[in-house]
């Protein structure tokens, strides 16, 4: 077996219609640009790697709502819901438990929370014949509903255990992602949590690929492109949209707690309505049903967001809902894709000429 024919077997798995990116150019450029993010730290130092590790957990939260809206056509609104659990869990649990052990507990503990969350919900919307608009509408009251809820929470009362919720002020001092025990325990910041979370972003970036190009991806996309048809076919549409629903909670939830972990604080602005729709905004221009274009936009408008703030301007959202604007009017179907099918017309353009050309040069 050639090595071409190797790479072509490794690679199968995370290739499909339902993904950009099905070529060996691809795949080269690809990694490529991951083992540039890898370097990122060693060039630019701790600092600069721990900012970029923001816009890399960021892009995981956007993955999960790529894959619930894109692929299932659920557009929850309130993504950050299953964030803002996560975060608020790692951070009760790993303040009142101060260990390197809970503190690695925190993990599964405050994912498995926020995806029993989104099962809950998503269980009562789809078995309820809740639809479309009516989803959106409910996963963003489902949002405001918390973020009033978690902003009141300011009195000694409101604590677990020995951490007070704070109220609007948030959880402070919630310490780093630890994994290990005693001296071998290895606690995450700077460098080593841009590497882990670059790590975690390749890893949900192609187990998704995978997911979507499978029979159970087509079965979600045969849900999103007409949900009655697919019933008829056999499938059980609120299962596979429950399902979906909650993998997105779990994403979500492992973005939030890498977000708590992160700054060392969670507050109620996770669930407020500002970033509610961010989300929306980087999926939205990324392109819906593109995996890479979610994670190309969260970064790059991320990256523009915190640039504009650096240089004290006040309109950063302003400018960010103007790009919404101009992607949703001139390229609906998201910068990625667009750039694809521009480079994919290129290509062919080129192949024309070339036939044309040698047909030319053929002596009759």
């Amino acid at each position: 077996m050639g090595l071409g024919e190797r790479f072509d077997r490794l690679v199968d798995p995370f290739e499909g219609p339902n993904t950009f990116g099905n070529t060996r150019t691809f795949w080269v450029g690809f990694a490529l640009v991951f083992a540039l993010l890898v370097g990122y730290p060693i060039g630019f130092g701790s600092y600069a790697a721990s900012s970029a590790a923001l816009y890399l957990l960021y892009a995981i939260l956007a993955l999960s709502l790529s894959v619930v809206w894109g692929y299932t056509g659920i557009l929850s609104f309130g993504q950050v819901v299953f964030f803002g659990i996560a975060g608020y869990t790692f951070g009760i649990v790993s303040l009142n438990l101060t260990s390197a052990v809970t503190t690695m507990l925190a993990l599964p503990l405050a994912v498995g929370l926020a995806t029993l969350a989104a099962f809950v919900l998503g269980y009562f919307m789809f078995y309820g014949e809740v639809r479309d608009v009516y989803v959106t509408i409910l996963t963003l009251v489902v949002a405001i509903v918390l973020n009033t809820f978690m902003a009141q929470t300011a009195g000694a009362e409101w604590s677990v255990g020995s951490v007070a919720l704070g109220g609007f002020n948030g959880i402070p001092a919630i310490p780093n992602l630890t994994f290990g025990v005693g001296g071998a325990a290895l606690t995450l910041d700077g460098s080593s949590l841009y590497w882990f979370t670059l790590v975690a972003l390749l890893a949900v970036y192609l187990g998704l690929r995978a997911l979507v190009n499978g029979r159970f991806g087509y079965a979600m996309v045969a849900a999103r492109e007409d949900a009655d048809r697919t019933e008829m076919l056999g499938y059980d549409v609120r299962r596979i949209k429950l399902l979906v629903f909650s993998l997105g909670g779990a994403l979500a939830g492992f973005s939030g707690v890498l977000y708590a972990s992160w700054g060392n604080y969670i507050s109620p602005t996770v669930f407020g309505i500002t970033f509610a729709s961010i989300p929306v905004v980087w999926v939205t221009v990324g392109g819906r049903r593109s995996l890479l274009g979610a994670v190309v936009a969260t970064v790059a408008i991320e990256w523009f967001r915190q640039q504009l703030s650096v240089t004290g301007s006040q309109y950063a959202m302003v400018v960010v809902g103007v790009v919404l604007l101009v992607a949703i009017l001139f390229v609906p179907e998201g910068i990625v894709p667009r750039a694809r099918e521009a480079v994919v017309a290129v290509r062919e353009r080129a192949q024309r000429t070339s036939d044309s050309d040698t047909m030319e040069g053929t002596p009759e």
